[in-house]
């Protein structure tokens, strides 16, 4: 299984605003895929005070690699992913990935 998780750093209130609109197209793609599973979404609290330039993350789990390229060839995807870049301060550099496998 994998859990992939995505920490963004919003590019001002504007960019948090856009962030939450990618994500019920996201949750959207997420339900109709099979081997996806647990989407979920929200703000960073960073109780821990390592992560506060990421203020806002979600995560979803995959059965398998297959079903998460399933989901990144999904056009859904492709295009909730433009806006999260397009949101995040310095694009792509706003975005922190991780796939655990588990």
């Amino acid at each position: 299984m994998l859990h992939h998780i995505i920490l963004m750093e919003p590019d001002g209130p504007q960019g948090l605003a856009r962030i939450g609109a990618a994500m019920p197209i996201l949750a959207a793609v997420c339900a109709a895929l099979p081997g996806a599973s647990g989407f979920a979404h929200g703000p960073n609290r960073d109780f821990e005070g390592k992560s506060a330039r990421f203020a806002y993350g979600f995560s979803v789990c995959f059965t398998d690699r297959a079903a998460h390229l399933a989901y990144e060839a999904h056009p859904d995807h492709i295009r909730a992913g433009a806006m999260l870049v397009a949101a995040c301060k310095g694009g792509h550099d706003g975005i922190f990935v991780a796939d655990l496998e588990v």
